[in-house]
């Protein structure tokens, strides 16, 4: 991919669909985010509902679940994702902002067998996670992103970081708490932006670290730290159980179901073994 007068280029993207809905360029000085939605919704409906000119919002970009990026707002023009925000001493974010919507359909209901999304599309337990939100206390069911679009959204912000010298990714979820929860806790979000702006982990392991595994011990303790003496946070979790992957060190992954802890990554079964 490449971004060239305002315009993301590259094989996984898609012929724009440009929207009217934007206030004018960024101030100079004052683009330093991307800000992560989901779209609770397939593509073509939130598409449609982004570009529609009776609906009060847009975005930049809207990812696909295969990867495919539309864009539908120039990058140094402002668009209407934010909303009333606040984050860091900072009102309204959409004039600080670029905005990524991720094609997601959110908490999902669980219904026999199957989990249903607000609009009613059914999903498989595979493409579903239990896990705790950031700003809630409770765990629901979340739909899972797919790596294709964790690896599109990790590619565009490294280049937007590199183009416009992005110093922060956040999420829709902690500019505007009380009223959104998108990503949500299926997307790595704490992940992301510790590898893009911290750089404290290689290319080589970014991509070798995996998004999910199953538990493969009959029980296996989470612990506070990445220590048999650690303090155990949770009871302990069942064979076959699916977590998200956070972080690794050494013989420890640090997972997330009802809560974040450490676990002995050889009872993880990952599609990824070099963790």
């Amino acid at each position: 991919m490449e971004i060239k007068d305002n315009i993301l280029q590259g094989d996984n993207v898609r012929k724009p669909v440009w929207t009217t809905k934007k206030s004018g360029k960024f101030e100079k000085g004052n683009l330093d985010t991307v800000i992560i939605h989901y779209t609770a919704g397939p593509y073509q409906p939130s598409l449609n509902t982004l570009i529609n000119p009776k609906v009060k919002a847009s975005a930049h970009v809207i990812v696909d679940r295969d990867g495919q990026i539309t864009q539908l707002v120039p990058f140094d023009e402002i668009s209407w994702h934010a909303g009333q925000s606040s984050y860091g001493g900072r009102i309204g974010y959409n004039k600080y902002s670029i905005g990524i919507e991720i094609v997601n359909s959110g908490p999902l209901t669980k219904s026999g067998n199957l989990y249903r999304s607000w609009f009613g599309a059914a999903y498989n337990p595979s493409d579903v996670i239990e896990a705790i939100h950031r700003n809630q206390t409770v765990p629901k069911f979340w739909h899972i992103y797919t790596e294709d679009q964790i690896q599109a959204v990790s590619e565009l912000c490294r280049l937007l970081i590199e183009v416009y010298d992005i110093k922060h990714i956040l999420g829709h979820e902690e500019i505007a708490p009380r009223r959104k929860t998108d990503p949500g806790p299926a997307f790595p979000l704490d992940r992301l932006r510790t590898n893009l702006l911290l750089g404290d982990r290689s290319e080589e392991t970014e991509e070798q670290l995996p998004e999910f595994g199953r538990i493969a011990a009959t029980k296996l303790n989470i612990r506070e730290t990445p220590s048999e003496n650690g303090d155990k946070v949770a009871k302990a979790l069942a064979k076959g159980q699916k977590v998200r992957v956070l972080d690794s060190s050494g013989d420890w992954m640090k997972i997330a179901v009802e809560v974040e802890g450490w676990v002995l990554g050889k009872y993880v079964e990952t599609d990824n073994t070099n963790t």
